[in-house]
This record gives structure tokens, C-alpha cells and sequence, in this order.
């Protein structure tokens, strides 16, 4: 009996040794490397969720490619939203800070992205709350990139940053 009470401590020892090592480990992993997220309503159709509201694609989003804020044209990003702190958008960047962009609906034509600021649309513009609702997102707002679909299986993919031909700024700021 006493061997076995021996064994069960042991176990539970390393257990707990393992437990409070991984759990810290995969908090960090998850808040500042890497995470998965699903992706709800149509704004970024026909991107993500291409079969409208019968699925909806689960994403990668890398946390580690925003941590200094350096984000291309083209990029599907996730960020949490302006109107709504509890809530997080994802949405593909269309210009960046000192671009000057044609908007779609934004109570100006044209707006120049100011600095620390970044242009971001749906690519479904019709159902797309985006910045030609609120215009220009600080970077600061940034939560991650959008690298890969892994759900469903049949749609798994590496996500390209490509800006749509239609959506390239009127100007853009020398790089």
C-alpha cells in the first residue's frame, strides 16, 4: 500500500511540475506567436466563407507578423474594431499611412491615410462594415495577420496578400 501511495505521488508531482510549465507556455504561445479564430458573416466573401453563413472558414492568425506593426497592401488582417472594443474584425488592408485612397460610401471622396493608420475593406463591399464607415484604423488596433484557412479541409490554403486592381490607392507615399 505504501508503494502505491509512493507512486501516486510521484505521478501527481510531475503532473503538476508539467501542468504549471505548459499552461504559461501555451498562453504566451497563444497571445504573442500564433492562434486560430473563426471567421463569421460575409464581409470577406468570396476570400472567406465563400458558402455564406452554411460554413464558416477557421483561420490562422499570426500574432508575431504585427508586433511591429509592418503590414503590406493586400494583407488580411484581424483587428479589434473601432466602433465595438469587444469585438475583433478581420478585414484586408488597402492602403497605408500617407496613401491616398478612393472610398466607397466614406463621407469623402478621397482620403489621405495619416500617419500611424492603415485603410482596411471587406472584400464583399456591399456587407462590409470597414473604413468607409469608420474611417482610417490606428495601427495600434492591429491583432494579427491572417496566413492560412485550415477549416474546412477542402479549402485549406495559404492566404495571399493581393490587393484587388480596382482598390490600388489613387496615390501612394514613397516607400
Amino acid at each position: 500500500m505504501a508503494q502505491s501511495q509512493g507512486w501516486v505521488r510521484r505521478y501527481a508531482k510531475a503532473f503538476c511540475k508539467g501542468f504549471f510549465v505548459a499552461v504559461p507556455v501555451a498562453v504566451t504561445f497563444l497571445d504573442r506567436v500564433a492562434c486560430v479564430a473563426r471567421v463569421e458573416g460575409a464581409s470577406m466573401q468570396p476570400s472567406l466563407n465563400p458558402g455564406g453563413s452554411q460554413s464558416s472558414d477557421v483561420v490562422l492568425l499570426n500574432h508575431w507578423k504585427v508586433r511591429n506593426f509592418e503590414v503590406q497592401r493586400g494583407d488580411i488582417v484581424s483587428l479589434v474594431s473601432p466602433k465595438n472594443p469587444e469585438q475583433k474584425i478581420i478585414k484586408r488592408v488597402i492602403a497605408l499611412e500617407g496613401d491616398i485612397v478612393k472610398t466607397i460610401g466614406h463621407k469623402n471622396r478621397y482620403v489621405k491615410v495619416p500617419r500611424g493608420h492603415i485603410w482596411v475593406e471587406g472584400d464583399h463591399h456591399g456587407h462590409s462594415f470597414d473604413s468607409n464607415s469608420f474611417g482610417p484604423v490606428s495601427l495600434g488596433l492591429l491583432h494579427a495577420h491572417a496566413t492560412h484557412i485550415l477549416w474546412p479541409p477542402e479549402r485549406w490554403q495559404k492566404l495571399e496578400s493581393a490587393l484587388p486592381p480596382e482598390r490600388l490607392p489613387v496615390q501612394r507615399e514613397e516607400e
